[in-house]
């Protein structure tokens, strides 16, 4: 039984998601439809991060384990060929048995993006997130500091989330300002549920003078969700790459 690796590229807007559910398209059923196709057999695709509904991909990784003797290249141009233009596989590979999309990752890189423009350039309203607010990055950048290392992030996931152990370590958080873009950086271990999406999402409440830095010690000292800011859109939200 092989065991193959896929690295994916997806628009998220029009999916729920990666992870398949129940009365929605996700990313992981279309894919493992497509898969089916090909090889003519079902397979489990198992995604190094699941992301919600409306987020993007540019590397995502996932794996499946299968029977079919396709070979790789030919496998990818063939998933390719049945997947719609906003899903891509950019490559497949023969993994090790023990590969694990999932568990054998050491590091995520989630990229949010935001535009303080006016109005949201056509080319980007699917991948950015409109803020209507002035930003001060030197505060944002000393909340970001204080976010960094080995936290208990409860108060980030979502209200309602059943996660057993909610310690991360964020590894890195870099604020980049390109004209009316701005894009938050998080380098972590692991992320929670909306995790990323609320630490941007505070962050910027902070950025416009609505939050001060300090609310991050205690949002981490209290565990408390109520002192967050709103959980950012998701359109502005990114897997950029998976360390492994």
């Amino acid at each position: 039984m092989r065991n193959i690796r896929l690295t994916i590229s997806y628009d998220g807007t029009r999916y729920s998601g990666w992870q398949t559910q129940a009365n929605a398209i996700t990313v992981q059923e279309v894919i493992e439809a497509a898969l089916k196709k090909v090889t003519g057999r079902r397979a489990k695709l198992k995604g190094a991060g699941r992301t919600d509904s409306g987020v993007h991909a540019r590397y995502q990784v996932a794996n499946f384990r299968t029977a079919s003797k396709i070979p790789l290249e030919n496998l990818k141009t063939a998933l390719n060929s049945c997947l719609a233009k906003d899903i891509l596989i950019n490559s497949a590979e023969e993994a090790a048995p023990s590969f694990d999309s999932q568990k054998c990752a050491r590091s995520k890189h989630y990229r949010y993006a935001v535009t303080t423009s006016q109005f949201v350039d056509p080319f980007l309203r699917h991948f950015v997130s409109r803020f209507s607010y002035p930003l001060y990055m030197a505060a944002m950048r000393k909340a970001a500091a204080r976010l960094k290392g080995r936290h208990n992030f409860r108060a980030f996931q979502a209200s309602g989330s059943k996660e057993g152990d909610t310690v991360r370590a964020i590894k890195n958080i870099k604020i980049e300002k390109r004209g009316e873009l701005v894009y938050i950086n998080i380098w972590a271990d692991g992320f929670l549920y909306n995790m990323a999406r609320t630490i941007c999402g505070t962050l910027l409440e902070i950025g416009r003078g609505k939050l001060p830095v300090s609310v991050i010690d205690k949002i981490l000292k209290n565990r408390a969700r109520h002192l967050c800011g709103p959980t950012a859109p998701a359109r502005g939200l990114c897997l950029m790459k998976v360390e492994y």
